[in-house]
């Protein structure tokens, strides 16, 4: 009898490695501040801005506040051993049917997140024996995490916590338009789609680039159901933490001194990106980013100016672009809408009449100026456009002068601060034509701007007369 017992309580011992010491009930595990602490003892869990994270998260948890969080943070600073590997572990002990999705740059890091994840869950929770993939494993429960990388699909599976650790995995990637398209189709199209109800995300990204996946979702409507803590690595004013301009986040592993070297050995455009989520754009020329800020309204009274430099090409060659500016009442100028596209000349003249129509019932009073090519080929065309846009405010504009020229009235506004965006998809591609103007392939975007500001700025708006043929 005694050698059974014996028997059986080595065969516990054995067991007791894959099984948690006491299951708890769903809801009895202790909030994540203290579960953190017995998990890695050794590792230290109260620096002030990692209890603000766990007051959001907790937040996040108890569906207080806002439905999703992003976190901005300095490289090495616990920020995904804390949110991506030990948050949804926490959460799957709470109630081991809760269904998590990691996504990161890459299947290889969001595998590495997966597998320190299923390790110190199979010492807390009984896992299911059939899952144990570490791209795809669950609890006995049901409940699991599935690991993607960008451009990887999840079909067939929805999330109640959604996270995404790094999405971009350098600067040459995060210039890439191609690669932000990319990664903002996957988020909109794969991992949007697979929230269930109730569903919260976290984004933890280095801020490279201003249109990058943060920036976007930002940008677009589904902005207001996001909370943003941003956390640099020497503070700025207004910090979060409440700390003083320039002090480090965490001087027990970086102290200021140390930051500041690491400032001088990587640069500050990269240190203001990796360290500070300030990500600092080439600048061109004549126009910089800098200079614009960006709005979600159109004061009242704006006076409204949609200016058309217009081409004839499918495809390929020059753009037709529409710019839209208004000016307020306190001189002050929006870029409201740009119209851009490579037409026919067919679909050029519907799509300029489409967006006169759209233009008039939206904002009203709008003018519309056609811009005037040099010789008798341009008179032609301007006579044309007037009669397309029969019925409504048009006129034409005789450009004189180099371009350079004409644009630096608008320039000069932009640099002062006089100009803002309204926040739209097309921002991004406007900024990048503008910043690389005079020597970027295509300047159809400046020009329509420049004419509409030069049309609502001051005599030179005064100018623009009813009859487009007058003096010819």
């Amino acid at each position: 009898m005694l050698g059974l017992l014996d028997k059986i309580d080595r065969q516990e011992k054995r067991l007791s490695k894959w099984l948690p010491a006491t299951v708890q009930e769903p809801g009895d595990v202790g909030e994540f501040y203290e579960w953190l602490g017995i998990i890695t003892p050794g590792w230290t869990w109260n620096w002030k801005y990692q209890t603000v994270i766990q007051k959001h998260l907790k937040n996040l948890t108890d569906g207080k506040g806002k439905k999703n969080l992003m976190l901005f943070l300095p490289p090495r600073h616990g920020k995904s051993e804390m949110v991506t590997v030990r948050y949804p572990v926490w959460r799957l002990e709470c109630n081991p049917e809760t269904r998590v999705i990691v996504g990161a740059y890459n299947q290889t890091l969001a595998e590495k997140f997966s597998r320190k994840m299923r390790k110190i869950a199979r010492e807390r929770l009984p896992l299911s024996d059939e899952r144990q993939a570490v791209q795809d494993w669950e609890t006995a429960q049901g409940g699991g995490v599935r690991a993607v990388g960008v451009g990887g699909g999840i079909t067939g599976q929805g999330g109640d916590l959604i996270i995404i650790d790094d999405p971009v995995k350098s600067r040459k990637e995060a210039n890439s338009k191609v690669y932000r398209d990319m990664v903002w189709d996957w988020y909109t199209d794969d991992l949007y789609t697979r929230k269930e109800p109730g569903c919260a995300i976290i984004l933890i990204m280095t801020r490279w680039h201003e249109d990058d996946l943060a920036g976007r979702i930002l940008r677009s409507e589904d902005a207001p159901n996001w909370e943003v803590i941003d956390l640099p690595a020497l503070a700025n004013k207004s910090d979060p933490l409440g700390r003083d301009v320039g002090e480090a986040l965490c001087p027990a592993r970086y102290p200021r001194d140390e930051l500041l070297k690491i400032q001088v050995a990587i640069g500050s455009r990269s240190f203001s990106a990796l360290y500070q989520q300030k990500p600092q754009e080439q600048e061109g020329d004549v126009f910089k980013r800098s200079w614009f800020t960006f709005t979600r309204e159109i004061p009242q009274g704006c006076q409204f100016v949609r200016y058309w430099d217009r081409a004839a090409t499918v495809d390929d060659g020059d753009y037709t672009v529409g710019a839209l500016l208004a000016k307020s009442q306190d001189a002050k100028y929006i870029v409201v809408d740009v119209v851009r596209g490579q037409w026919s000349t067919g679909e050029r003249d519907k799509k300029i009449r489409d967006t006169a129509e759209s233009d008039r019932t939206r904002y009203g009073a709008i003018r519309t100026v056609g811009e005037q090519e040099p010789g008798s080929s341009g008179v032609d065309a301007a006579k044309a456009f007037i009669r397309l846009l029969d019925g409504f405010s048009v006129t034409t504009d005789k450009v004189t002068g180099d371009k350079k020229t004409r644009v630096e009235p608008y320039a000069s506004q932009c640099e002062g601060g006089q100009v803002s965006l309204l926040v739209a998809q097309w921002n991004e591609d406007y900024l990048d034509e503008l910043t690389s103007f005079p020597n970027g392939t295509h300047d159809d975007q400046v020009d329509a701007s420049s004419g509409a500001y030069n049309k609502l700025a001051g005599a030179a708006y005064a100018e623009i007369v009813d009859d487009p043929f007058a003096g010819w």
